[in-house]
């Protein structure tokens, strides 16, 4: 997939009216834009949901339609308290974070983010022309998982991406993930155990793709509602208890049900190692 940012060579119009965006950006960004357009490769990835927290539109901008291109869903900020009200709304499950906003700095929304129970496991990468040793060293002692200084590559912005994600949230990357015989393909969307093919609903596949990311470890029914249906969604924990017992069904084919593990009194987990009878 290629996404082209030059109006003249059928790139997508904006939603809302703008200048020409090699008018508004700064030099770096207008240079690799006029040098053949911009010319961006873009695999598939999984979808998530990134926070652009950035205050110069045409950057904002520019961000926005490769994230959108790659597949993501993205939420726009222009300073703190506009990111502060969206994160309330819905958790994204990374934020890219500008250092110099007005008002409130993105370096003083990173610790918040870090002191908060809600937000403290969400990836952050900053993003600053400030790229001195020690803003670096202070930006990644504030929360931040990455730090890019701009001018900036969006190629390598987006393989930054990937990789905190693969990193912080593995079940947000579209890597195939194989245990004992179970092969799930998030790009597929397939699943098989050894070599048959298994049925699954979208939410089971959701399901079983953060246990298998996230092996031997208990999670609550209220931690699965929020990693997997997400914290801004509001059904009753039990709904949990249903969607388990899909997922064994869909697994019992190929005898990988005995992967799902009912822990008594605190939830479920996903155990790589097959019980012994």
């Amino acid at each position: 997939m290629y996404f082209i940012l030059c109006h003249a060579l059928g790139a997508p119009r904006f939603t809302r009216p703008r200048c020409h965006i090699h008018d508004t950006l700064p030099p770096y960004y207008m240079h690799v834009a006029r040098e053949g357009a911009l010319k961006i490769k873009v695999a598939p990835t999984m979808s998530s949901t990134i926070l652009v927290v950035e205050d110069e539109p045409a950057i904002q901008e520019l961000i926005a339609v490769n994230l959108s291109f790659a597949g993501h869903k993205v939420l726009r900020a222009f300073d703190v308290a506009q990111a502060e009200t969206l994160i309330r709304a819905e958790l994204p499950d990374l934020i890219l974070l500008d250092w110099m906003l007005p008002g409130a700095s993105g370096l003083t929304l990173a610790r918040k983010l870090r002191v908060d129970e809600r937000t403290r496991l969400v990836p952050v990468i900053m993003l600053t022309a400030k790229g001195a040793e020690q803003d670096k060293v202070d930006g990644l002692e504030a929360g931040a998982d990455d730090y890019i200084t701009k001018p900036f590559s969006p190629k390598e912005l987006m393989a930054r991406i990937k990789a905190v994600l693969r990193r912080r949230a593995p079940q947000l990357t579209d890597d195939l993930i194989e245990v004992e015989g179970l092969k799930l393909d998030p790009t597929s969307h397939r699943l098989t155990g050894n070599g048959q093919q298994l049925a699954i609903g979208p939410t089971e596949f959701r399901l079983l793709h953060f246990f298998m990311t996230h092996p031997e470890r208990v999670f609550s029914r209220g931690q699965l509602l929020d990693q997997v249906w997400g914290d801004h969604v509001f059904v009753e924990e039990r709904t949990v208890d249903v969607h388990i017992r899909r997922l064994r069904k869909a697994l019992e084919p190929s005898k990988h049900d005995v992967h799902i593990e009912t822990v008594r009194g605190s939830g479920y987990r996903f155990t790589p190692l097959i019980p012994k009878a």
